[in-house]
């Protein structure tokens, strides 16, 4: 038995194009009317898809990539939902810890009592003062600080327990810059005992800005930043 071997008769099919020219598309043979019918509707497709389809499925990924997005947003929100408790706990914590380091900073009022009590530590340790000099107050965005330079004598361990006062007052204050040096004994020989010491410090204080200052800085922030100017957070102040 022979294979069976199909031929294509390309020259019957090309027959079927040819003489078409003024001819009526409803008198042309049935392949090119396919052909035609084919080219027209590749022709509306085009044209929908161009004129009005794409719009539409650019708007469709627009949507689905706002779908993804408020689905994360959803998940996100469900976890701070779940956790809402938790959170307000540790917000009041916060707040408590906060009041705490406020209450450690004096007002502006109460600074004088403040200098007294750095005073008294040191004369309740039996150190003589040489030095006790206020500086500049340097205001910043919500406090403002108040460097203080000392210079005091006395034995090392009156040192220790004076700064262990400092740290121990309700207030905060700090020292900075502490040197420990021996005493110019050729200057004065007759009054120096044999173990004083002199300490050179810069004890720093700090108090919140009443409401008036802090709505000051916030002016003046607002002036600088309208004027160009970059604000300058820790301005002198008398």
């Amino acid at each position: 038995m022979g294979k069976f071997n199909p031929k294509i008769d390309f020259s019957g099919l090309s027959a079927q194009f040819a003489g078409l020219q003024g001819r009526h598309p409803g008198l042309w043979p049935a392949l090119p009317k396919v052909a035609l019918l084919l080219g027209v509707a590749a022709a509306v497709l085009g044209i929908a898809y161009v004129g009005y389809w794409r719009g539409q499925l650019e708007d469709l990924d627009a949507r689905v990539q706002e779908e993804t997005r408020l689905k994360a947003e959803f998940v996100q929100k469900m976890k701070q939902a779940v956790n809402l408790e938790v959170l307000r706990k540790q917000k009041e914590q916060v707040s408590q810890y906060v009041n705490q380091l406020e209450k450690q900073l004096p007002s502006k009022a109460e600074m004088d009592a403040l200098l007294s009590d750095i005073n008294q530590a040191g004369v309740g340790r039996g150190l003589q003062f040489e030095l006790f000099k206020p500086g500049q107050v340097v205001v910043r965005d919500y406090y403002a600080e108040l460097p203080i330079a000392i210079k005091l004598s006395g034995n090392y361990h009156d040192f220790g327990a004076f700064t262990s006062d400092i740290a121990n007052l309700p207030r905060i204050v700090t020292l900075n810059d502490m040197r420990i040096t021996l005493p110019d004994r050729a200057a004065n020989t007759a009054t120096t005992a044999s173990d004083s010491l002199v300490m050179e410090a810069t004890a720093k204080t700090f108090r919140y800005l009443d409401p008036e200052e802090v709505a000051e800085q916030r002016a003046r922030a607002a002036a600088e930043a309208k004027a160009g100017k970059k604000p300058n957070p820790g301005a002198a102040k008398k």
